[in-house]
């Protein structure tokens, strides 16, 4: 009774019980069973990993990196493969805590099949059911790089050289605010429509740290991204991609500004990095053009910039490698043989500043670079920032295009940080713990919080349960994901959304507000930024 694209507009859910359901004669049955068997297989594996809200029409263009990887393990569970390593880069992104344990028994599948999997992953109820831990570090970047702890996850909490097993004991924790920040001010988005969300009104409150939660699939970037941040920019009266389908939108009178922060890379060639994103390499070549040498030789701060012809190297245009094209196949880039990599002329590099030359300042990492710098503001306060935001382990001059997409989230809230913007702005954030550590989790908050005692707005989509314990206000949404979600579940503090029957998100909520200690939270603005030690 259903054309083939209507079946394949289906979930997978409802297709699986359709085929199921279907009414067949004795030798349709005949024909049809080994393709149904094998159907229905594979879709129980898409069950399986927690993607049932999918419709099978879906554009892979469309999936999240969480849903693109659980599809790929989807595949790898039919294949029944043996001796085969696999090796997953954060599979839990993306996927409620309610699907975790779905998630967890599909590896072990894959291990008890003959495989080895390895994963790496900060989620701890991944960790623990793991059959061995390797856990890295003990710091980032150059101070990280060595295994801390090898062996069961239930010995971590034992290592003291381990930072993951002093959170695991209990020495380090993220500590819960004893209030929340009262209500004020309020967003109310009236009708939305976009994709399943199911004629939705939703109240945001201003002033607050606000969380979005819900199961994978229950509307959550349909109603932040689709529709509230196309709304406010039409009411704003800036520029932007079209709002899906809403009634009406109340409240906007109250903000002057809503940002975006999403995961998309902040340049796409080698010659961006985070001090110029930051702002802070205008500050570096001035000093460079101030030295003795620098003025002796008649350069300029031009000169010392890899963006503009200068002193920057003709061969390579300043991006330190260059593009081999293959024709056929992916581009190579290999080091460029006039400059070696350093991006510069001679003569620039022949100029020192504090014993390093521009190239050899740019290979220092954030944390390195605040000791020479931190007697020049216009520099050390953006690098404090990087630092703050738990991106001290980058180098100064690293190509936007190594970063992940964690990392380029961080790095934009650390440039919003550093502005020091007045007024009333609306950032939205989509998982920005993707890649996070419980101790870099920690950083965000703060990060967070100081936004907020500033007089601004943070609305955030999340699964971590981490951050939404602590968030003033939580907006959950569900029940389920696809067509069974996009209604509101519940909308309060994150202990009235622990007490919320059929909620989820309160399910497991509950134990963490239960078993974290709680702090006074002042709600004082913060006059004063902490300066970093020599």
């Amino acid at each position: 009774g259903l054309s083939l694209p209507e079946l394949c507009a289906l979930t997978v859910d409802r297709e699986r019980a359709f085929l199921r359901d279907a009414t067949l004669t004795p030798m349709q049955g005949e024909v049809a069973s080994m393709l149904l068997g094998e159907i229905d297989r594979r879709l129980g594996y898409l069950e399986d990993v927690g993607l049932e809200y999918l419709t099978l029409d879906r554009p892979s263009r469309t999936l999240s990196g969480g849903e693109a990887q659980r599809i790929q393990l989807a595949s790898s569970l039919g294949s029944a493969l043996t001796d085969t390593l696999y090796i997953l880069d954060e599979p839990s992104i993306g996927l409620h805590p309610r699907d975790n344990g779905r998630l967890i028994a599909i590896l072990k599948r894959l291990r008890d099949l003959g495989n080895t999997v390895v994963v790496v992953e900060h989620d701890r109820e991944m960790m623990a059911a793991s059959d061995m831990l390797i856990d890295l570090g003990p710091g980032a970047g150059e101070r990280g790089g060595w295994i801390v702890y090898q062996g069961p996850f239930a010995e971590i909490p034992a290592s003291d050289g381990s930072l993951t097993g002093r959170y695991l004991r209990g020495d380090l924790q993220i500590p819960i605010p004893d209030r929340r920040r009262p209500k004020k001010e309020q967003l109310i988005l009236r009708g939305a429509r976009t994709n399943n969300l199911k004629d939705l009104d939703v109240s945001i409150p201003l002033g607050l740290f606000v969380c979005v939660s819900g199961v994978s699939g229950s509307g959550k970037s349909s109603l932040v991204h689709d529709t509230l941040f196309g709304a406010l920019l039409k009411a704003l009266g800036r520029p932007g991609e079209p709002a899906g389908p809403y009634r009406s939108l109340e409240g906007a009178q109250f903000l002057e500004d809503v940002v975006l922060v999403d995961q998309s890379p902040i340049g796409r060639t080698p010659r961006s990095n985070p001090v110029t994103y930051m702002k802070a390499m205008d500050g570096i070549r001035a000093l460079f053009a101030a030295t003795p040498a620098a003025r002796a030789a008649t350069l300029t701060a031009r000169d010392f910039s890899f963006n503009v012809d200068g002193g920057r190297c003709q061969r390579c245009s300043g991006d330190g490698q260059v593009k081999i094209e293959m024709q056929f196949l992916a581009d190579v880039y290999v080091p460029c043989e006039v400059c070696r990599g350093t991006r510069y002329q001679d003569r620039v590099l022949e100029v020192r500043y504090k014993g390093r030359n521009i190239a050899e300042t740019l290979e220092l990492t954030v944390s390195e670079a605040l000791v020479p710098f931190s007697d020049t503001p216009a520099v050390s306060g953006p690098l404090w920032h990087l630092s703050e935001t738990g991106l001290g382990y980058l180098r100064l001059g690293q190509p936007a295009t190594t970063l992940s997409g964690g990392e380029a989230q961080r790095l934009k809230l650390a440039s919003i940080l550093a502005q020091r913007r007045a007024g009333r702005s609306l950032y939205l954030f989509d998982e920005p713990t993707t890649g996070l550590h419980f101790d870099d989790i920690s950083k965000l908050l703060d990060a967070f919080n100081r936004l907020v005692e500033s007089g601004h707005s943070i609305l955030v989509i999340e699964h971590n349960l981490d951050v939404i314990a602590r968030a003033d206000h939580v907006i959950d949404l569900g029940p389920e994901g696809g067509d069974r979600g996009g209604y509101l579940v519940a909308a309060g503090t994150p202990e009235e959304i622990a007490k919320t029957p059929g909620s989820h998100t309160g399910r497991f909520l509950g134990p963490v507000l239960e078993n974290v200690p709680r702090v006074t939270r002042s709600h004082k603005p913060r006059t004063a930024r902490r300066r970093p030690a020599d």
